[in-house]
């Protein structure tokens, strides 16, 4: 599968392989402490990011610290399942 922006679909196929040779043969080892894929994962996101950004996406919301905030465990607004 290619990325959302072209030009990050390389970065997409190099991390993806090296994530699964790291969970197939480290992590499902318990041999987790390093990840040497992390460095590869940053440039595809920053990838990623920019390319959203070229298609008008505002990405606030999606970069809005969560974790560990108020805003952790909340409902979402619309659980009812209907549509509005």
């Amino acid at each position: 599968m290619n990325s959302i922006g072209e030009e990050c679909t390389e970065l997409k196929r190099e991390y993806d392989a090296c994530f699964n040779a790291w969970f197939s043969d480290k992590f499902l080892k318990g041999k987790y402490k390093n990840d040497p894929c992390a460095g590869i994962f940053q440039k595809y996101q920053a990838c990623v990011k920019q390319a959203i950004r070229d298609k008008g996406i505002n990405l606030d919301e999606i970069e809005k610290p969560v974790l560990g905030t108020s805003n952790e465990q909340q409902t979402p607004a619309n659980t009812t399942g209907t549509s509005v």
